[in-house]
């Protein structure tokens, strides 16, 4: 349900930002990485960084501002593609998976140890955490922004 969730929400934020004119789109704004192309591409990237952890990778963590794209367009198709990716992962998921432990090292050079299941609701919700950023960024411009609510989201 979360990963299809994650992936509508984006598609719908997505939508409403693709609106939006490049001085509007990449405008300094308070709050997280200061702008929505900053903020979008951090939310692809912490999912990158989750998604590697969790299939034997991602031991070091990239610079949490690092932009992966900067044109709206090839993030936008990088986030559909890697949606799609996440609910790939998501539907083969065992419980083997979800009960073992992954370990890292955060963008603050400290080593963690993680169970997947608790990892996995992390992504999960530093999506929406940012999703929710965003939003905010996007009701500061004349382009609404969209619904996100979940319940309306999953049971339109």
């Amino acid at each position: 349900m979360l990963a299809r969730y994650n992936r509508i929400a984006n598609e719908r934020l997505y939508e409403k930002c693709a609106q939006l004119d490049t001085e509007e789109y990449r405008k300094k704004r308070q709050g997280s990485f200061g702008s929505i192309h900053a903020l979008l591409n951090h939310i692809l990237l912490g999912d990158r960084i989750w998604m590697s952890r969790f299939q034997g990778g991602g031991a070091t963590t990239p610079v949490l501002s690092t932009v992966l794209f900067e044109n709206f367009s090839e993030l936008h198709a990088a986030r559909k593609d890697f949606d799609i990716q996440i609910e790939a992962f998501i539907a083969s998921a065992t419980p083997e998976l979800l009960n073992r432990s992954i370990t890292y090292t955060n963008s603050k050079g400290q080593e963690y140890r993680d169970e997947v299941a608790v990892a996995l609701s992390h992504m999960f919700n530093h999506q929406t955490h940012h999703r929710g950023q965003v939003h905010v960024m996007l009701s500061q411009t004349a382009i609404p922004p969209p619904s996100l609510d979940m319940h309306r989201v999953i049971n339109p």
